[in-house]
């Protein structure tokens, strides 16, 4: 290979571009576009037709800037290395040239991912592959060049992991569907489909785009990286570890060949990240469709669908997204998830454990952090007669920790004579031998620690919020 003099300046002027000094990315906002425009060889990106020279990129002062300041505010566990985010910025700025020129001449080796597993709701756990602080801003600088690129090839039906998308927008379209009378679906199921992707099929979907063979061949570095569980060191022959800044958009571009396809059939569907639904009108034709699909899927992606999981039922009879659908009037219209209902109900029991240990300031703060997130997720249900029945539910369980707090018989007296009960009756209840719960239902408390004085103290009320923020 001719190496050319513009070569080899372009490279030693690009060893200035990856964090230059803890300064630059703790002070000056990057993050805006406010940089040095000498160092950076061209920051716009077209996203019509990638460069070449999409590497020198990625690693320009501004992208590696912006990537740092990313991770930083996603802060999150290290990696494998062990290093905390406050010993990032050091460790980039100590190991700039080092780290640069190993990415330029294809030297550099990322760390194995730390696994994690998380439990689901369904009582599996959902295993996440975690990289080190240094890696994940690296993939963080690939993601910021990339997305611009891909956004323009994936379909308008695609919604997860995407910028200015996201649940609402997919559940607003399955709304679309249904009110067309597409009323019948397909509800996809993709097997462990981030543990069974095709690494050689990614990477030759990759290529058809980048032209960069080092930023393919560094993918494909982060994709073989292996895994490092309980100590023991195990191959990344396949699959795209979770917990990365790259595997959702590589994920994404995966399941593009899907999209295209179905949008090439003129297929109805709404797809958020594995999570799949094809709406028809009938269940013949859903049955039809399946055919072809589940073709599509195990045989040219080469990927598993879940047999058990998937079905072909009416709209009202599936789950998605925690959200469940009915009919009235001819229109399609939103409630909760009996299955959501439960996971709320399991969250606020453990914050409102009678032996959690917390403060009552730490509780009401984690309450109502629960509360507004949770609202602001489903605000687009109907679901004013759930949230007076929960705020009942835990206002009851708020009474009970309550109680129990209070443990001995002079301070319940105490407090309860506080709160305007007469003396015979405060010294009645004080003195009871019924449990906590069945306490916290009694009209003692009812008419003491009332919802008024819940809501002096701070504590939100489900329905308030909801009322308040619903769509």
């Amino acid at each position: 290979m001719k190496i050319t003099k513009n070569t080899f300046e372009c490279r030693k002027q690009n060893k200035d571009t990856i964090i230059n000094h803890g300064e630059s990315a703790e002070h000056k906002d990057h993050g805006n576009g406010q940089s040095d425009s000498r160092i950076i060889e061209k920051d716009d990106i077209n996203t019509n037709k990638p460069m070449v020279r999409m590497l020198e990129r990625i690693l320009s002062r501004k992208n590696m800037n912006r990537a740092y300041l990313k991770v930083k505010r996603n802060k999150g566990a290290g990696g494998v290395d062990k290093m905390e985010i406050d010993e990032l910025l050091k460790h980039l700025t100590t190991h700039r040239e080092e780290i640069l020129t190993s990415l330029l001449d294809g030297r550099y080796k990322p760390y194995p991912v730390k696994r994690v597993e998380i439990p689901k709701e369904n009582g599996k756990i959902r295993k996440l592959g975690i990289p080190t602080l240094t890696d994940r801003v690296i993939q963080q600088a690939i993601l910021q060049v990339l997305s611009p690129i891909y956004e323009n090839q994936f379909s308008d039906q695609s919604y997860g992991f995407r910028p200015n998308r996201g649940c609402h927008d997919a559940l607003k379209k399955c709304q679309e569907y249904a009110n067309q009378g597409y009323w019948y679906v397909i509800d996809m199921d993709l097997e462990k489909f981030f543990d069974t992707v095709n690494q050689s099929m990614l990477i030759e979907i990759l290529s058809r785009t980048i032209e960069d063979n080092r930023v393919l061949s560094l993918i494909h570095k982060f994709l073989n990286a292996g895994i490092m569980d309980r100590g023991m060191f195990i191959n990344s022959k396949k699959g795209v570890p979770q917990g990365g800044p790259l595997s959702p958009l590589l994920a994404n571009v995966m399941l593009n060949e899907l999209d295209q396809k179905l949008d090439k059939w003129g297929y109805r569907f709404v797809r958020y990240a594995d999570d799949l639904m094809i709406f028809t009108k009938s269940k013949r034709a859903a049955e039809r469709q399946y055919k072809r699909v589940s073709k599509l899927i195990e045989g040219k992606l080469r990927l598993r669908i879940n047999k058990e999981k998937t079905k072909i039922s009416k709209l009202n009879q599936v789950k998605y997204l925690g959200y469940a659908f009915y009919r009235i009037k001819g229109q399609c219209r939103f409630r909760v998830h009996p299955k959501s209902i439960n996971k709320l109900k399991d969250k606020l029991r453990d914050v409102t454990s009678r032996s959690n240990g917390m403060s009552i300031e730490g509780r009401k703060t984690k309450l109502n952090q629960i509360l507004r997130g949770w609202v602001q997720y489903f605000k687009m249900t109907d679901m004013k007669g759930i949230m007076k029945s929960i705020d009942e539910w835990l206002r009851r369980r708020i009474r009970m920790i309550t109680w129990k707090r209070w443990k001995k018989v002079r301070t319940r007296f105490q407090n309860l004579q506080k709160l305007g009960v007469a003396k015979q009756k405060a010294w009645e209840w004080a003195n009871t031998r019924k449990g906590y719960w069945h306490v916290a239902n009694s009209w003692i408390l009812a008419t003491t620690l009332t919802n008024a004085r819940f809501e002096k103290q701070g504590y939100l009320s489900f329905l308030k919020y909801y009322l308040k923020v619903r769509v």
